[in-house]
């Protein structure tokens, strides 16, 4: 038995493209975060499609975003992915894994703090 919705709430990404269709500005708000017209430069949107138990996407980045941008970008959104994963299946030992594995990133990458 489903759930019954008692309230929505909405999330909106604003894209501004450039005359190719090369996305140069992004703004994003969130009624209930209290978030309005905030500035991005990148956005991943991954939903479940359960009806073809497959995995819809969205990857956009602004021409202006540097390559050491994108780096940190990927390294948190790894580690938010391994966060998430652990909450949601309780699967500690292969999310403590995937944590190894975005310290291997971040080394890869060069952009482990200086110590």
């Amino acid at each position: 038995m489903e759930d019954k919705i008692v309230k929505t709430s909405e999330i909106m990404v604003k894209v501004g493209l450039n005359e190719n269709n090369l996305p140069v500005a992004m703004r994003w708000s969130a009624q209930d975060g209290n978030v309005e017209e905030a500035p991005a430069k990148a956005m991943l949107l991954s939903l479940w499609d359960p009806q073809n138990n497959n995995t819809m996407k969205i990857d956009l980045w602004t021409k202006d975003m540097s390559i050491e941008e994108m780096k940190q970008f990927f390294h948190q959104t790894l580690l938010t992915m391994a966060d998430t994963f652990e909450r949601a299946t309780g699967e500690h030992l292969i999310t403590e894994d995937l944590r190894d594995y975005c310290y291997h990133f971040a080394d890869k990458m060069q952009i482990l703090p200086e110590k």
